[in-house]
């Protein structure tokens, strides 16, 4: 028996692993977050799986499920929102697997950062403008880390990718502005690769008010940084470059 942490990817069901498919479409058992998963993705798993949303139960109790399958020799599928490593809840399920000598595996997804990139025709890293990307949130019930600050990543240009910061955007589009000037490309992405995407395209200083003209506040991911102008750029890899020579080309 073996529990499989598995990424349901940012939305769209196109976009799951050919192995998360797979294990889906076979499952026994099946704990998903029924909060923040596109419902279509849970329709792949057999009739008579036994499904549980997690949004409903804590640690213990999913735990619980978990010992269950164990003894009836079932596999468990723990589906997450887009990656399970990034911004989920694991490391804590983990342990409480290690205690219960109970085999586990991480089957990766396609974050939510990585689908507004594509929605929004761009690349996160620009030759000259910004060779990093921070993946980060602000403070709210979690408090960020002293030195994990906005403030500290913006002073060094990286694109910025902030999940669970939506109703803050005013507040972030302000401080940022004093790093990436208030022209910076900036996108607000609700519900990213779902069916009912809403896509906003602006600068630091437009954004906040064609948010507030949509009314959402939540579910979305915000990206800030100056190589977000995808084809519009005129910083180019050198990588294809003819006058470029690498151990492949000459």
């Amino acid at each position: 028996m073996k529990v499989f942490f598995v990424g349901a990817g940012s939305g769209n069901p196109e976009y799951l692993t050919i192995k998360a498919h797979s294990l889906l479409t076979k499952a026994k058992c099946c704990i998903w977050a029924g909060s923040l998963i596109n419902p279509q993705i849970i329709r792949l798993v057999p009739n008579d799986c036994c499904v549980y949303d997690s949004a409903n139960l804590n640690l213990p109790e999913i735990i619980s499920i978990i010992n269950d399958c164990r003894d009836k020799n079932i596999d468990v599928i723990r589906l997450h929102t887009g990656d399970p490593a990034i911004f989920g809840a694991i490391n804590e399920q983990m342990a409480e697997l290690v205690k219960l000598d109970i085999e586990y595996e991480v089957v990766p997804g396609i974050s939510a950062f990585q689908a507004a990139a594509a929605s929004l025709k761009t690349q996160l890293t620009a030759p000259e403008i910004s060779q990093a990307v921070v993946i980060t949130r602000t403070s709210g019930r979690t408090p960020m880390p002293e030195k994990q600050t906005l403030e500290k990543f913006a002073q060094t240009g990286a694109t910025l990718c902030l999940y669970l910061s939506a109703h803050k955007l005013d507040e972030i589009c302000l401080e940022l502005s004093d790093y990436y000037g208030a022209d910076c490309p900036a996108a607000f992405i609700y519900k990213v690769s779902w069916p009912d995407e809403i896509k906003i395209s602006a600068t630091l200083s437009t954004l906040p008010s064609m948010v507030r003209e949509s009314g959402i506040n939540k579910t979305a991911i915000i990206m800030i940084g100056r190589a977000l102008v995808g084809a519009d750029c005129d910083k180019y890899s050198k990588l294809y470059d003819p006058d470029f020579s690498h151990d492949f080309r000459k």
